[in-house]
């Protein structure tokens, strides 16, 4: 059989979201050129709005001073899909991959929303995909965005799973766009199910994650390594 790819996982705590997008940045050219192995960084944002390449001014209705009061700024990526919002509780994995000998933009997004099903399995929820739409759902509810970009045969941004967030902020914006669709996270669906259940601890999740991801990809997972940004991310 030949060898699995190699892929190591970084947990980086919680890093401005443009911070992080120069990272990403740095790591594409370094995967590329055969610097760097795979790279699938886990961590969360401080609050912030992020609109994609699909995006339209309309789903983002707050003015600057109601975003000021809100505590939340807005970027500008280039990623794929609409508006989102990114905050504290919610997982958010970028994995810097080469896809040039694995596949297509269409296997790898449905690759993903696999990995984001199997991981909340782990945690008692079920999960699924909803036709014509992107990311994971339970029931109506979206507890899962997926957003990439694949430059170069580079894979980079890629998707935030719902641990225990403020839902409120999703209620200022139109997000990905969909007007008829709650938003919901792990921490909601558990407290619903009346089960007495209560979310995973950030880091134990961010393990569960790293793992399906590997499965799902066909990688060999090093070990999920646990930095800061004022460290510099393993070679």
């Amino acid at each position: 059989m030949p060898e699995q790819p190699y892929c190591q996982a970084v947990a980086l705590g919680t890093v401005e979201y443009r911070r992080a997008w120069d990272l990403q940045t740095d790591l594409v050219d370094a995967v590329h050129a055969g610097n760097q192995p795979n790279t699938l960084l886990l961590l969360e944002h401080p609050h912030v709005y992020t609109r994609g390449r699909l995006s339209k001014a309309e789903h983002i209705p707050l003015s600057r001073y109601e975003l000021a009061c809100e505590g939340v700024s807005v970027v500008e990526t280039d990623r794929g899909g609409q508006v989102t919002y990114h905050g504290p509780g919610q997982l958010v994995a970028y994995p810097i991959v080469n896809l040039r000998n694995w596949g297509g933009p269409l296997k790898y997004v449905r690759t993903l929303e696999q990995v984001i099903i199997t991981a909340l399995a782990d945690v008692g929820i079920a999960a699924g995909i909803e036709p014509g739409l992107t990311g994971v759902w339970v029931e109506q509810a979206k507890i899962a965005a997926i957003g990439v970009k694949i430059s170069r045969h580079i894979a980079h941004h890629g998707f935030a799973i719902n641990v225990a967030p403020d839902l409120s902020k999703f209620e200022l914006i139109v997000p990905c766009g969909i007007t008829d669709r709650p938003v919901t996270s792990i921490a909601q669906v558990l407290d619903d199910n009346g089960e007495g259940a209560s979310a995973p601890l950030m880091e134990d999740f961010q393990d569960r994650v790293a793992q399906r991801f590997g499965e799902a990809m066909g990688y060999q997972m090093g070990d999920l390594v646990r930095v800061t940004m004022e460290d510099e991310v393993p070679d």
